[in-house]
């Protein structure tokens, strides 16, 4: 597969190419054009959790689990993160890693009655 459009242009072209095939649905292409970026700016939030978003829809959960631990370890206050990955191993069947993952973004969003 030919994959020089997704690298195509500066960091920011494509930050906008991939939030337009996220916008439109088009998961599979957004990790494409975001895996790449992430490379280049893996100590940014904002493209990982994205590129995690895009495993996530696109059923790779296996890889936006990767991701979203990394946000997570990285920094373990960032409750989406928390959340996503809660989700992430829901849908995994790993209910008991994703209850304790979804325990931690309640009381980080301040729901503390949470699970």
């Amino acid at each position: 597969m030919d994959t020089t459009y997704y690298g195509h242009g500066t960091a920011a072209e494509r930050w906008e190419r991939a939030r337009m095939f996220f916008d439109a649905k088009d998961y599979a292409a957004a990790a494409r054009v975001l895996d790449g970026l992430v490379g280049e700016v893996p100590e940014q939030t904002g493209p990982r959790l994205l590129l995690a978003r895009a495993y996530y829809h696109s059923a790779q959960l296996r890889r936006a689990e990767a991701e979203l631990r990394t946000l997570v370890e990285r920094d373990p206050v960032e409750q989406y993160a928390r959340l996503m990955l809660g989700r992430t191993l829901e849908r995994q069947g790993r209910q008991e890693e994703a209850d304790s993952q979804l325990r931690i973004a309640s009381a980080l969003a301040g729901d503390f009655a949470g699970r």
